[in-house]
This record gives structure tokens, sequence and C-alpha cells, in this order.
């Protein structure tokens, strides 16, 4: 996890995106154990109560779970409930205005398929 935080959100908000991320991109599998809310804070350099409402969070959304005793763990479906999540979250907020961005520069898919290409296909 990046050390940095960002003032327009708050801490806790941003280390609970943060596990999502590492799920989202495998780092975090399914049944694998999140870092301790201690060493989180420790390394950080944030305040306990602060990552202990980031990981509670990420517990009422059904991402994790608390094992008494062993700490929290990466429910199995994590990644698919979050894809489902994030898939939404891109239609409804993001892709609206990408959509429009395209439309009104006349770009056709061949252009943005290959845009990164140095040559188009024959």
């Amino acid at each position: 996890m990046e050390h940095e935080w960002n003032g327009s959100q708050p801490i806790y908000r941003q280390l609970r995106d943060r596990v999502i991320a590492m799920i989202l991109d495998g780092v975090l599998g399914e049944g694998d154990p999140l870092p301790s809310v201690r060493n989180v804070a420790a390394e950080y350099r944030v305040n306990p109560l602060t990552v202990l409402k980031a990981y509670q969070q990420l517990t009422d959304d059904g991402v994790v779970e608390k094992r008494r005793g062993l700490g929290m763990f990466v429910n199995a479906g994590a990644r698919a409930l979050l894809m489902r999540a994030e898939r939404e979250r891109f239609l409804s907020e993001q892709w609206p205005p990408i959509r429009d961005t395209i439309e009104r520069l006349g770009l056709e898919l061949n252009e943005l398929l290959y845009s990164t290409n140095t040559k188009e296909p024959s």
C-alpha cells in the first residue's frame, strides 16, 4: 500500500480503497489474512481506530470476515463481489463522460482500440 494520503478524502476511506484495490489486483486472495490493525497503524503512522474503521467497513460490505483471535481474512467471493460493484460504478459514474467525449470528438472504435499502437492494422 502507498504511504501518501489524499487530503480530499478521510484516511479510513483511503485505507479501505487500498485494500479493495489489493483484492481486485490479486495481491490479496480469498482466505488471505489482512495485515493486523497494529501493523498498518504503525507502518502508516495512523491511529489504530482509523484502521479499525476501514476494516469494519470492509466487514460490513461482506468483503472480509473477522476470526476471533486470528484477525481479518478476505471472504470467499470477495473479488467477484467487488468486481460487480466496481463495474456498476464505472458504468454509471465514469463511463458516461468518457462516452460523451468519444462522441464529441467523433472517435471511431478502431481509433480507440489501436491508439496505443504505432501503426493501424491492415
